[in-house]
């Protein structure tokens, strides 16, 4: 079975930062007439927020049937517990993904909405302004955050929905025959979808039947790239066969560019930090965004294949919390997100191998203690899979 399974005929939308998005996402839920899925990590109490919340609750009211899941953790006990009675009082149905921790450790990261099973929406953009800081705090930011997601429109919306009802249905009460049923459902539909012609495919990771599936995408574009692999984060800690992959490519003649935001985190700055001269050494070019919050999870690898999700290039990503991503094999989409990828190249900084000729001794050896830790924690929270 390949490692994505594409669909044709779909029409894939690019929306660049909450300007785009969330008027998008917006008009849809205004337009629903029986049906709206709904999933996110972060759900903010500002007016970004207040202004999709008051959708969804009119929806409901209208008589759509309204289905919510925010992750208890990304969007705060407290808001979560605002939220909830809100949406009750509208009718809107509400559950929230692992409060308190009771599945372990694991988190839903995905931003994904399904309206009338007609338009889907995928990405990495959270219910919240633009202009804030996704950790809350007042107006902080210098410019727009940058940020990505998709509007789909046609047969890819089926396995988008899918899986919102799957995860929705999760959540809920299910004995162990029903989970058993539904996991065999769920593979029965991946099945047909590999019949299939080429255009798009959505892809998620979970600890279940999917728990490598977005980072074996990625390594098999990666092996497959023949001029070019353009990659925007945020927060950039894979293990190591991702790196090699990348290393790998650079060697072989590839124009490998790295887009990674920085100054959010400093711990995961100086695990980032730790593989820089590795890959430089390699040949890959890397370039720092500074003008404002990198939140980005996008690449695009030669001429037509490119993926806009949830998920970063680090540990928390590609073994431990759920995710979705959307993989487009479209020259003119690609073409698109590749624009955008080199705008804000330009406007990064670029990483030159001198530039740790200066770097002390010290300051060295804490960039690999952070890796050492990070690497440490992860193992023990993704149960031995960071590597």
């Amino acid at each position: 079975m390949p490692t994505v399974n594409f669909v044709a005929d779909n029409d894939v939308l690019l929306l660049h930062t909450g300007a785009e998005f969330f008027p998008a996402l917006l008009a849809a839920i205004d337009s629903a007439q029986y049906e709206i899925y709904f999933e996110t990590y972060i759900f903010a109490d500002d007016a970004t927020g207040r202004a999709v919340l008051a959708a969804l609750a009119a929806a409901s009211r209208r008589g759509v049937q309204v289905r919510m899941i925010t992750d208890w953790w990304g969007t705060g006990r407290g808001r979560i517990a605002q939220m909830h009675a809100q949406l009750m009082e509208a009718g809107v149905e509400h559950r929230i993904f692992n409060p308190w921790f009771k599945r372990g450790v694991t988190r839903t990261h995905r931003k994904l909405c399904v309206v009338d099973q007609s338009q889907a929406f995928v990405g990495g953009i959270n219910v919240v302004d633009d202009m804030r800081g996704d950790h809350g705090g007042a107006l902080s930011l210098a410019a727009p955050r940058w940020d990505f997601a998709v509007q789909v429109i046609g047969p890819l919306v089926g396995t988008i929905h899918m899986e919102m009802q799957s995860q929705w249905l999760r959540l809920g009460k299910m004995g162990l025959i029903k989970r058993f049923e539904l996991y065999r459902d769920l593979r029965k539909v991946q099945k047909q979808a590999v019949q299939n012609m080429v255009q798009a495919g959505f892809v998620v990771r979970d600890n279940l039947r999917n728990r490598r599936t977005i980072q074996r995408a990625y390594l098999q574009a990666l092996g497959q790239a023949r001029r070019n692999v353009l990659l925007a984060n945020p927060y950039f800690a894979p293990g190591a066969k991702f790196r090699r992959a990348l290393a790998a490519a650079a060697e072989r003649g590839v124009q490998v560019t790295l887009l990674i935001g920085v100054g959010e985190f400093w711990l995961q700055d100086a695990v980032a930090h730790s593989f820089y001269p590795k890959l430089l050494a390699a040949g890959v070019t890397v370039v720092e965004y500074r003008k404002t919050q990198l939140h980005a999870k996008v690449a695009v690898i030669d001429d037509d294949w490119a993926t806009v999700g949830s998920s970063n290039v680090d540990g928390l990503s590609l073994f431990l919390n759920q995710e979705a991503n959307v993989v487009i094999k479209d020259a003119a989409f690609a073409s698109s997100l590749r624009q955008h990828i080199e705008a804000a190249v330009g406007e990064g900084v670029v990483i030159h191998t001198s530039d740790f000729e200066h770097v002390g001794r010290w300051r060295r050896l804490g960039y690999e203690l952070a890796y050492f830790a990070y690497k440490m924690i992860m193992r023990i929270v993704a149960v031995g899979k960071y590597a």
